[in-house]
């Protein structure tokens, strides 16, 4: 193993210019050579890189987003673009691949994975936090961690005015990171899509809110429930009360990453160059009952990551 390429695709995530330089250094300090790929799986397909060195990636550590960039390629989804990122890998005599992102990447790692003998490790960054085989992605700390100061103010703003507030939070059509914010904002009602959500109910619940005193409400819903301004009206039109809107957005996949995010990526960006100077099977790497373990690529790409509803619960008797 004397080339390594490295490539960020998909979503960014705090995080993934820490695993960038983690995975250029530790290979360094294997005597490998390290190409960053440009632009995600684009990068692959026009054969674009810079070569990265443990100077080169000085001073990225605090950085969110990704020095490679990354882009949607619908050219890599097909056939022929599968062909170009493979031939790309062979005449660039690169032994293994890095793919640093989520489910979406690492499907498309597993696609590429049946064109090129090149060893490919992937290694989880994502605020959704929804890739089987790991209990935690690099980002999605950063990410809770940004949506919750954003609630922390809204709710000054709800108490002011007694108002209920919805605030829409990423990840996609999973709930991880609904669910974990929900709870630690201390939110009355959180909606995931896993969990068919009953407006009757959750009106049923403010109401049983305001009867104990409470003048105001914080609802965490995930992007994935649906409609959350038609939601706000018809909370508004059965409670009587103001409904106001809040959706974060992408402010959640910027700003820097948390002593967390950096400490996942540093450990995974190890693990994937172990796994790969050792010459093992396309794997991804992630954090499995507190300790760095390793799963199958085809496994973790076929496999529904479940998510912990018990979070729903603790949050209903906390919120009361």
């Amino acid at each position: 193993m004397k080339r390594i390429g490295v490539v960020t695709s998909g979503g960014d995530a705090p995080g993934m210019n820490a695993a960038i330089r983690a995975v250029t250094r530790i290979a360094y300090s294997k005597d490998c050579r390290v190409f960053g790929f440009e632009r995600g799986w684009e990068g692959l397909i026009m054969n674009t890189f810079r070569q990265l060195t443990p100077r080169s990636v000085g001073g990225i550590i605090q950085l969110g987003g990704t020095i490679l960039h990354t882009s949607r390629c619908q050219e890599f989804e097909t056939k022929k673009g599968l062909k170009k990122a493979a031939e790309t890998i062979s005449s660039n005599n690169i032994d293994g691949l890095v793919v640093i992102g989520g489910n979406g990447s690492f499907k498309g790692a597993c696609e590429l994975g049946k064109n090129t003998e090149a060893l490919i490790v992937g290694v989880p960054a994502s605020i959704d936090n929804d890739v089987f085989g790991t209990d935690e992605t690099i980002g999605f700390d950063t990410a809770a961690n940004t949506a919750v100061a954003e609630i922390d103010k809204i709710r000054d703003t709800a108490i002011s005015h007694e108002r209920i507030f919805i605030i829409e939070v990423m990840g996609r059509t999973r709930g991880f990171l609904a669910s974990t914010v929900g709870l630690t904002v201390g939110a009355e009602v959180i909606l995931v899509p896993e969990v068919k959500y009953d407006t009757a109910k959750i009106v049923k619940r403010l109401e049983e809110n305001s009867a104990k005193g409470k003048k105001s409400g914080i609802i965490v819903a995930a992007e994935g429930i649906g409609d959350t301004r038609k939601l706000g009206a018809e909370i508004e039109k059965d409670t009587r009360t103001e409904v106001r809107l809040s959706v974060l957005g992408y402010a959640q996949r910027g700003g820097s990453p948390t002593a967390r995010s950096r400490l996942l990526a540093s450990l995974f960006a190890d693990k994937a160059v172990e796994l790969l100077s050792q010459e093992k099977d396309n794997n991804i790497v992630g954090l499995q009952n507190g300790k760095i373990g390793t799963l199958d690529l085809k496994k973790s790409c076929e496999t529904e990551k479940p998510i912990d509803l018990s979070l729903l619960d603790l949050a209903n008797v906390l919120s009361t």
